[in-house]
């Protein structure tokens, strides 16, 4: 069920791939051929028989498919379970100081006004939330995302929350990993070097296409451009801590992204990237969208919905999704544009499960609430506890409901289900009004899987 196949003609050979392992070979069609002839087994001849084994060994080979089910079930449970990893992404504030026309977080009207923003005492409690969690799994490392809004309006919590998370891996020994997804309008080398001694590991910094493209999509609330002052920003700041590069785009920018590839390129920095990746812009479906509630569906330059809907992960600012043509081919178009200006980029294929499969990640929004990803953060109604421990039916429903999602299970024997899940549950429950419905994104993981396979034969 998990394993896929690329030809790679020019030798004669099969790129294999098992989504469940990660087992990736590269085998003689003779060899490829015998994933399906193997009720012969017994036939086979001794050189046959040894490649047989390697299949089997590599789980390209399964007694059934009844068993190979049981095999994703319970891939599905260690996911779920796994205690070897804490990470928590905290939302320190709502607000934001740019006016971006696709984020319900920028600075429109009186948002900012009533955005929640943590406070201090909330940023203690949260510690002591922390410090129970690391008694209770006691993980190999900890993973502590800065997020928002924009995080750095808010740098009194970042800098308290990320003291106390030092003292508390120091004390459990756990290996402590800061990560800042913002603007980079407020990035300093000074708030680099408050946060380095404590766990910092790496900043990601939103372009949203070249100098003219960005300064439109991307603004202050008064209009002004924020291109040259990231730039510089990110200047200032190379060499001291790993910066990446995001950037959204839609169908009026997506052209500008090359251009942006080769300013990035020429800039003495270039070298300091440790990652470059783009993803499509998300816009509401409707006119009217709740205070808090991220909205999920992308359009095209027209206004229109492309039918398609995506979300990037948090902190890793990998997950892209989306069954609309333009997406798609957009998508791999820039991840074989950013590959060939030498910036590492994710390959499209090693995706996944997000972290709302995992019992162990969670999101904090300003107020203390618990969160299953940023995407929900600010629904009251999809709040699945908080750091307080307060107990209500509403909380506790919104867990079981997340606890049991499982949307894969409609995706049939598609091979990508370990990478992808059936798709960013958000986007499920937004476009589709239900979580549990798949979003698929198919093409885009085919696409991605034939650079994949022609990149590993280049390197063989």
């Amino acid at each position: 069920m998990f394993n896929l196949r690329v030809p790679l003609p020019a030798h004669d050979e099969v790129f294999l791939m098992n989504t469940m392992t990660d087992a990736q070979l590269i085998v003689s069609s003779d060899v490829a051929a015998l994933l399906d002839r193997a009720h012969d087994v017994a036939e086979l001849d001794g050189e046959a028989r040894e490649a047989f084994g390697v299949l089997s060994e590599h789980g390209f080979l399964v007694a059934d498919r009844e068993a190979d089910r049981r095999r994703l079930d319970q891939f599905f449970t260690d996911v779920r379970s796994d205690t070897t990893q804490l990470r928590i992404t905290v939302l320190t504030t709502l607000q934001c100081n740019f006016a971006c026309d696709y984020c319900f977080q920028g600075d429109h009207g009186d948002y900012n006004k009533n955005a929640a923003k943590m406070s201090l005492e909330t940023s203690a409690r949260l510690a002591q939330w922390i410090e129970r969690e690391l008694d209770r799994l006691h993980p190999e490392t900890f993973v502590l995302t800065f997020f928002g809004g924009e995080p750095l309006l808010n740098l009194p919590v970042m800098y308290d929350l990320a003291e106390r998370a030092w003292q508390l891996s120091l004390k459990y020994g756990t290996n402590l990993y800061i990560n800042i997804i913002t603007n980079g309008l407020l990035l300093t080398p000074e708030v680099v070097d408050r946060l380095k001694p404590f766990g910092l590991n790496g900043i990601k910094i939103t372009l949203d296409g070249d100098r003219d493209t960005h300064n439109r999509m991307r603004p202050l609330r008064g209009g002004q451009g924020t291109f040259d002052r990231i730039i510089e920003n990110i200047r200032r700041v190379a060499g001291r801590c790993d910066i990446s590069i995001g950037g959204n785009f839609d169908a009026s920018s997506a052209e500008s992204f090359p251009a942006l590839l080769d300013f990035l390129k020429e800039q003495e920095f270039a070298g300091s990237l440790k990652k470059v990746a783009f993803k499509p812009i998300i816009r509401p479906a409707a006119p009217e969208v709740p205070k808090g509630m991220l909205p999920m569906i992308a359009l095209g330059a027209n206004g229109k919905p492309l039918n398609g809907t995506c979300m990037t992960s948090a902190g890793s600012g990998g997950s892209v999704c989306d069954t609309c043509n333009f997406v798609d081919e957009q998508v791999s178009f820039l991840r074989e544009e950013t590959k060939a200006r030498g910036f590492k980029t994710p390959d499209g294929v090693h995706m996944g499960p997000c972290e709302i499969h995992k019992a162990h990640a969670h999101t904090i929004g300003p107020d203390g609430s618990l969160y299953a990803c940023p995407g929900f953060t600010g629904e009251p109604t999809l709040a699945t506890g908080h750091i307080d421990g307060r107990h209500d039916t509403a909380r506790e429903n919104a867990r079981k409901r997340f606890d049991a999602l499982g949307a894969w299970k409609e995706c049939g024997d598609c091979a990508f289900i370990p990478v992808c899940a059936g798709g960013c549950s958000v986007a499920s429950h937004t476009e589709l009004g239900d979580m549990n419905i798949p979003t698929c994104h198919k093409p885009s993981f085919e696409s991605a899987l034939i650079s994949l396979a022609h990149t590993a034969a280049s390197a063989a």
